[in-house]
Parts: C-alpha cells; structure tokens; sequence
C-alpha cells in the first residue's frame, strides 16, 4: 500500500469518511481513510489532526485508534450544546461517504518515553487521546492505569473497546450516578493511599494495581495524564498538586468551551511591529478578531488557546495569557502569546507582525 509524502506541519490532503458509529449518548466516530487506500502520515498516541469542515470551520480532533494503523484515522466527536459549529457540523452535516480535509498529525500531548509508570485520567469526551495512549502502553507491556470519569455509562464512548481482554485489570470506570464505591477519591488515587478498584458491571474490568495493590505514589517515577473539560482538568491537577506531584510529571490536553469575555475585560491598543501601525482592540473582541476586522490576517485554527496556531511574538507590552498552549514559564517570559483568547495587561503591546 502507498503512504502519502512525509508530513509537514501545514500538510493538508484529503480523507473520506468510510464509517459513522454511534460510540455513546451525543458522541459520534468518524473513521477517515485515503480516498485512494493509500497509507495515511503515521502518528503517535496523544496526537490531533485538523479537520476542515463545512462552512470554513477548521476544528481539532484527537486520534483515538492505535498509533500503528496507518489505513485509517478514528476521532471521536461530542455532540456540544454549546457547539460554535463543529461538532454540530460534523453531527449534522458530514455523512458516510464524503471527502473532508484534514492536516497532519500534530501531538501536543506525547507520552513520556522514559516513564516508569503511567496514571491516565480521562473525563467526558477526553478520552479519545487516553485511548491511543492505553493502547501504545499496552503494546509496549507498560505500567499503566486508565481511570475513566463519566456521568452514566450511556454517556461513555469506546466502553465495549475498553473490555478487551488487552486492558484487562488496566481500565476503571468511575460513574457518576453509579454506585459510591465507583467514585472517583482523587486525594487517596494522587496519594498513593488507596488500592485502585474499577467497575463491577458485566463487560468493564476492574483496574487492580500490577502488584495488586496501591497507585503510583509521587515520587514513584509515574507520569500524570489527564484530558477533558476544563473544571475537571483543573480539579485533578490541583489534587497531584497537593499530593506532591512535581510539575515535570503533569501533563493535560483541554477539550476547551467558547472563549468568553472577562467581566473586567477593557479595551487595548496592538502595534504591528513591521509598520508601525496602530489597532485598537476592543474590550468583547479577541486580538485575532480585531486584527481581521483592520485587514489583518493572523492564522487561526482552534481559537481557543488549545493550538498554538496562531502563536505570535511580543516584543513589548504585558499579556494577559488566556490559553492553555504555553506553559507558566512560557507566559512568565512574556516572548509570546495567543491572540486569539490571550489580551493585555498594559495599555499597549507591540507584536511582530
């Protein structure tokens, strides 16, 4: 079989859409595949592609089938109420059979080689990127646990997938209108403290600790993965926090909602570096917006701070950094930001554009 050429970062082909599936309750999976049959760009757990959809939207999907198929791609989508196009579009408007545009691969969430034990948690529609990453570890025979976190099981995706017998004692369910004894302890998971358990329901496999017994403790040379909203993002990394997980071992990826106004928020001026030139941003618009409505492109993707599409430098002025793409230490250096969500702080700031 063919491969498609190597792929660059602004690489864009076509795909088709061989297969629509219901995975859960508002959750949808897209199986693409080459038009043609041919090999698609390979790619590594915790890895998104682009998908350009109807009407110009261009969203971010993570891949969610193993890292080592190279016939398709498989994205998981959620139907999203407050949805600003694309899982809308992609609900209501793509069907089997039609030809998307996608980008390459792209991983902003890569597993960390050198791990000697792996903690996922995923929430919600988080965990597309999880299940890429089960099944790397498990083809590697890694030290892993899967801790799934959902409403009710008619709201949780890929369960049949997630019983396979390769994820055996691996995976634990936590639901929240199950029993107690499923609820998610996250001080007693990031502490080490308790003996990790999963779901008892017909079809789930309890997680049980390779040794039978406790979570990974801080210090145990284990790495934290966690995706999902993000107020449940925020609450697991909090609780590794307090537990005493060094920031070296956390590591997230947001599924994040519309970027909203800030009560507080208040107008600023932007200076194009190259020209000198002058563009007042408005307090309930985004730089990028303001930058488009003076003739200014800036290139966009997932305007909400997730992809660092749109990362430009800032050669002077303070930023109000609102996005989850650059570190604490990136925004405290102040080099650059997002302009899509990200605003300022001073009166002023000169960008290099």
């Amino acid at each position: 079989m063919k491969a498609l050429a190597s792929p660059g970062r602004d690489l864009t082909f076509a795909v088709r859409v061989a297969r629509i599936r219901d995975e859960a309750a508002g959750i949808r999976s897209y199986e693409l595949v080459a038009p043609d049959g041919a090999a698609l760009p390979g790619f590594e757990a915790g890895a998104h592609i682009d998908v350009h959809l109807p009407g110009g939207l261009v969203r971010q999907y993570s891949l969610c089938n193993p890292p080592g198929e190279t016939h398709r791609y498989l994205i998981g989508v959620l139907r999203d109420p407050a949805s600003r196009g694309g899982s809308r579009a992609l609900h209501d408007e793509v069907s089997e059979g039609m030809t998307l545009t996608v980008g390459a691969p792209r991983n902003l969430f890569p597993l960390v080689p050198q791990a000697q034990r792996s903690l996922l948690v995923a929430g919600g529609i988080g965990i597309t990127p999880m299940l890429a990453m089960a099944e790397t570890l498990a083809a590697r025979g890694a030290d892993f646990a899967l801790h799934y976190c959902g409403r009710s099981r008619e709201r949780m995706a890929f369960l049949d997938r997630l019983a396979e017998p390769r994820f055996a004692g691996r995976v634990a369910l936590h639901v929240d209108d199950g029993e107690a004894a499923q609820k998610l302890d996250l001080a007693a998971l990031l502490a080490g403290s308790a003996t990790e358990r999963g779901a008892t329901e017909a079809g789930a496999h309890a997680l049980v600790a390779a040794d039978g017994g406790a979570a990974p403790a801080p210090d145990a040379g284990a790495h934290l993965y966690v995706c999902g909203p993000a107020g449940f993002i925020e609450a697991v990394l909090g609780a590794a926090r307090a537990a005493g997980w060094p920031e070296s071992r956390l590591h997230c990826e947001f599924f994040a909602a519309e970027v909203a106004p800030h009560a507080g928020d208040r107008a600023f001026e932007v200076v194009l570096a190259s020209s000198g030139r002058v563009v007042t941003v408005p307090a309930d618009r985004t730089v990028a917006q303001a930058l488009a409505e003076a003739g200014v492109d800036v290139m966009l993707s997932c305007e909400q701070g997730v992809c660092g599409t749109c990362l430009t430098r800032v050669l002077a002025g303070e930023v109000d950094h609102r996005d989850q793409y650059l570190t604490p230490e990136e925004q405290a250096a102040n080099a650059e930001f997002t302009p899509c969500c990200s605003r300022a702080k001073s009166a002023r700031l000169v960008i290099d554009l």
